[in-house]
């Protein structure tokens, strides 16, 4: 992996960067988790597995995703019209990755918890 860790004109290009800019929102994962473990979702059933994701903001984020390849959006030509989301291959090969990084969250949270504790009575 190349050094993308100074702020330089050279490392716009850096691959790390661009996908942690991507990454690095509240709701990517999550979206990508949440059509990895249901499947295809309707705007508004997607909505409601993330439950406290306002509609501007999913709207965004599954743009953003579209743009990127990681998930695919299926417009039914039907009154009302039916829009479908679901994961491309791309995004299903980030799967293991989330996967891996949930789970050491979930292994590490307590620690993380109580170094956070320990902080803010150190710095207080």
């Amino acid at each position: 992996m190349k050094n993308c860790s100074e702020k330089k004109p050279e490392h716009l290009n850096c691959s790390i960067r661009q996908i942690l800019d991507r990454f690095g929102d509240k709701w990517s994962i999550l979206i990508i988790s949440t059509l990895g473990h249901v499947g295809k979702q309707r705007f508004n059933e997607l909505n409601q597995q993330i439950g406290d994701i306002s509609q501007k903001m999913l709207t965004v984020t599954l743009r953003s995703l579209e743009a990127d390849g990681l998930i695919s959006r299926t417009l039914y030509p039907e009154i009302p019209p039916r829009v479908e989301y679901e994961l491309t291959e791309l995004g299903r090969s980030l799967l293991p990755h989330i996967e891996q990084l949930a789970l050491w969250a979930e292994q590490h949270m307590k620690t993380i918890l109580k170094n956070r504790e320990l902080y803010a009575q150190k710095i207080s």
